[in-house]
């Protein structure tokens, strides 16, 4: 390579001679100097053919000298082929992404789409019909497509189910709404057996049911879902559908175990209490369960960690939410307390920077260890929202209709990443934010998350324009029931 000008900062031709192992002769110039180093090649004066002549025969003369030569240069480019580059940067993108996952980067200075009470997306039902046939809601997406291999669980259609009676009061009858309750509910009947009293949980895509019991928290979604189906949905045959499988499946929660499973049951016990206030058997369930749930914290809380679990997990504001619920039907100071405590403390540590930052799945958050930042969950945001406003409707302090606004606007870019989690085209929302953007999967658990925190922004909304109120005035006793249904 006999290049004249010194300020020669590449050369193909030596790089793939190199990398081919050849005998290089070369001019001086800047990158020859440097890679031809250490003997890996020959450098001659610039303008000097007789010197290069003179080093060409050298080398064809000694073969010993030019394999060596050769060699040198071909083991120093072993670093250079694709294969090794494109190896290098996938460990940079990997540490990249694994020191996203415990500190996020400098947010982007845009402004992310966000929402205010008086201007909400529209609730959009396209992605759930794609996701709906005639059996009921297929659990997972591949993108926005429906992915049949999966099948359906109770768990999903009783999310559905509560969205459709969340959304009751906002959506017009044309929607379509009381069709898509129907198939959910049809769902919850054919998931319950009579012999056990339990919800079967996972049923295949050809109409098999993959167990005989599902799991307590399917089970106790579905009480949720029957309690809020109760109280809200105007049609007699819904309801009156929704109260009979209640009153089937209401007498099993007590035999849970799990903290999460009281507190779903605690919330659709709640919310059927507000139709049927004598229910006795629904209330002594509630107690139960209540007094187990207050127990735990107490048992494992402390002044720094107000929690009934030496881990934070999933769906996590629903515990407090529960405390709160059974603490109201119940007239249970110490309930409300301890769920008031409890939920301030999960929101101051899941907010940094003035945006919602939940606990992520890829690792939780255990007591005394780090934080998991991701995979971050809708569920979460829609939890808290939940939250937040049971909490608001037995204080009336504003701060939590402003905590409820701040994690609903984490689906719309107000995140870690600065990137919106769902599709207002569609009514679709990605299945989790993690250290390097969405999973852009879209199924039934985080589109129906979206679509349930969507349909009880517009709830609260409406409760606190109603009657023309304030947010402060809305916290008389005989306004606190209403005012708790938002």
């Amino acid at each position: 390579t006999p290049y004249v000008a010194e300020a020669q900062i590449v050369s193909g031709t030596l790089a793939y001679a190199m990398g081919s192992g050849k005998a290089i002769v070369s001019t001086p110039y800047w990158y020859a100097a440097e890679m031809l180093a250490e003997n890996r090649g020959r450098l001659v004066p610039f303008a000097d053919p007789e010197a290069l002549a003179g080093e060409v025969l050298d080398l064809l003369e000694n073969p010993t000298e030019r394999h060596a030569m050769r060699k040198r240069s071909y083991l120093y480019m072993r670093d250079a082929v694709w294969a090794e580059v494109a190896r290098r940067y996938l460990r940079v993108f990997e540490e990249a992404r694994a020191a996203r996952a415990v500190q996020p980067g400098t947010p982007f200075t845009f402004r992310p789409l966000v929402a205010t009470l008086s201007d909400l997306p529209d609730i959009n039902l396209e992605h759930l019909r794609r996701l709906t046939d005639d059996t009921g809601i297929v659990q997972h997406a591949t993108f926005n497509v429906p992915d049949r291999r999966h099948g359906y669980c109770t768990d999903d259609n009783a999310r559905a189910l509560l969205f459709t009676a969340l959304a009751e009061e906002t959506l017009p009858p044309e929607s379509g709404l009381a069709e898509l309750r129907s198939r959910y509910l049809s769902f919850l009947h054919h998931a319950f057996s009579e012999e056990t009293g339990r919800f079967r949980n996972f049923l295949s895509y050809d109409k098999r049911w993959l167990e005989d019991q599902g799991s307590e928290d399917s089970h106790a979604r579905a009480l949720w879902a029957l309690g809020v189906t109760t109280r809200s949905v105007p049609d007699q045959g819904h309801l009156s559908m929704a109260a009979v499988l209640f009153n089937r499946a209401v007498t099993a929660a007590e035999h849970f175990v799990h903290p999460r499973a009281w507190a779903f049951s605690l919330v659709g016990i709640d919310a059927y209490l507000e139709k049927f206030v004598g229910d006795s058997e629904a209330k002594r369930v509630s107690e139960h369960l209540a007094e187990r749930l207050l127990h735990e914290f107490a048992l494992h809380g402390t002044p720094d960690w107000p929690w009934p679990e030496d881990v934070l997990t999933y769906d996590n504001a629903k515990l407090p939410h529960a405390l709160l619920a059974a603490g109201r039907i119940l007239r249970r100071d110490d309930m409300v307390h301890t769920g008031l405590r409890s939920l301030e403390w999960l929101v101051a540590l899941q907010t940094e920077n003035g945006r919602f930052s939940p606990v992520g799945n890829r690792g939780w958050y255990a007591r005394g260890g780090p934080k998991a930042r991701f995979d971050q969950q809708p569920l979460e945001a829609q939890s808290l929202i939940d939250a937040c406003i049971a909490a608001y409707g037995l204080t009336g302090e504003e701060k939590w209709v402003d905590v409820a606004t701040l994690a609903f606007h984490w689906f719309l870019g107000q995140n870690d990443l600065n990137l919106s989690m769902c599709d207002l085209g569609t009514g679709g929302c990605y299945d989790g934010l993690q250290a390097d953007g969405p999973n852009l999967n879209q199924g039934a658990e985080s589109t129906l998350a979206w679509l349930i925190a969507l349909a009880e922004m517009y709830r609260l909304r409406a409760g606190l324009s109603m009657r023309g109120l304030t947010k402060a005035e809305m916290t008389t006793p005989s306004e606190t029931a209403q005012v708790s249904r938002v």
